[in-house]
């Protein structure tokens, strides 16, 4: 499975961002898919999940409300969908897939992992 970020950038508190992640190879649709992000100095936080097949989805708290995260139809892209953006956002983004029939929020639990794209929210 791989896994592609992109669609990070530059933006003002208050402003919006879409990430995608491109997901490709074998059996890569049951593939259960998760948003981490890694601000500067700290651990990879889990942001937010997709199950593969039932298409449930999971938050943290501190997004909640304000970021989506959808897969599309044919499985291949997962966005995240960010509104409402704090600098306490600022971030590199990555996606990552595990085999899993549930989300895990554990960063070691997931096998592939795409590269980072950097989110910037300026105050």
């Amino acid at each position: 499975v791989q896994l592609q970020a992109s669609g990070g950038g530059l933006v003002q508190a208050g402003g919006s961002l879409r990430l995608s992640c491109s997901v490709s190879g074998r059996a890569a649709t049951t593939y259960a898919i998760a948003w981490f992000r890694r601000a500067p100095g700290k651990e990879h936080e889990f942001v937010a999940g997709v199950a593969g097949s039932s298409g449930t989805t999971t938050y943290t708290d501190t997004v909640m409300g304000r970021f989506t995260i959808v897969r599309d139809n044919a499985k291949t892209t997962v966005y995240l969908q960010m509104i409402n953006l704090k600098p306490e956002d600022t971030a590199v983004y990555s996606c990552a897939a595990v085999q899993y029939p549930y989300i895990p929020r554990r960063p070691h639990e997931y096998t592939y992992w795409g590269q980072g794209t950097l989110v910037t929210v300026s105050s």
